[in-house]
C-alpha cells in the first residue's frame, strides 16, 4: 500500500487510501490462531504543518481462534487504530530518532505503508481469546469441560512439600 508524499504533501484535502493486505504469513507461529480473512485497511493521508503528511484511519481483520481456557474455536473481529506521521527527508536519517518523536523520516515520493501496517496489527493482536469472561476452561486432571459439567476430581491442592505430614495422624 502506497502512497505518493509529495502529491499528498500539496493537496487540498485528504487522500483516501483503501486496500486489503494479506498478513497471514505474520501469525503464522501463532497456535491459537487458526484462519484469518484478509486485513483491510481504511486510510486517510493528510497534509499537516511543516510539510508532514499524517495518516490515520482503521485496520480491521476478522480472526479464527480457539479459546485459551476451554479450547473451542471462537471468532474475533479486531479493530486497530492507525496513525503514523512522515516528513521528507533528502538524506537518510541515520540518527535514533527521539523515542518521543513520532515522525517517519522518508527519502523516497513513493511511501510504502505495508511495514508500519504489519507493525501496528502484530502489535495489537490479542494476547490470549477467550470465549466468555466466565469460561472454566478444562479440568487439569481429566481434561472435561467445566462450562458444560463438573467432574468428580479431587480439587484439594496440597503443597508437595507438606504432602507427607498428611499421612502423620494415619494409623
Amino acid at each position: 500500500m502506497n502512497f505518493n508524499f509529495r502529491q499528498v504533501a500539496t493537496s487540498e484535502g485528504p487522500v483516501e487510501l483503501h486496500q486489503a493486505l494479506d498478513v497471514s504469513s505474520l501469525v503464522e507461529e501463532r497456535k491459537d490462531i487458526i484462519g484469518m480473512g484478509p486485513l483491510q485497511a481504511d486510510l486517510q493521508a493528510k497534509s499537516a504543518e511543516g510539510g508532514i503528511v499524517d495518516v490515520s484511519g482503521t485496520l480491521s481483520v476478522e480472526l479464527d481462534m480457539s479459546c485459551s481456557r476451554c479450547l473451542k474455536p471462537l471468532k474475533r473481529e479486531v479493530d486497530i487504530e492507525f496513525e503514523e506521521s512522515f516528513k521528507h527527508s533528502d538524506t537518510p536519517v541515520t540518527k535514533l530518532q527521539d523515542e518521543e518523536e513520532e515522525l517517519r523520516y522518508v527519502t523516497e515520493d513513493s511511501v510504502d505503508l505495508t511495514p508500519y501496517i504489519e507493525e501496528s496489527f502484530v502489535l495489537n493482536l490479542p494476547f490470549v481469546a477467550v470465549c466468555s469472561d466466565s469460561c472454566k476452561g478444562l479440568c487439569a486432571n481429566c481434561g472435561v469441560d467445566l462450562n458444560e459439567r463438573e467432574c468428580d476430581c479431587n480439587k484439594d491442592r496440597i503443597d508437595p512439600r507438606l504432602a507427607a505430614l498428611s499421612d502423620f495422624f494415619k494409623k
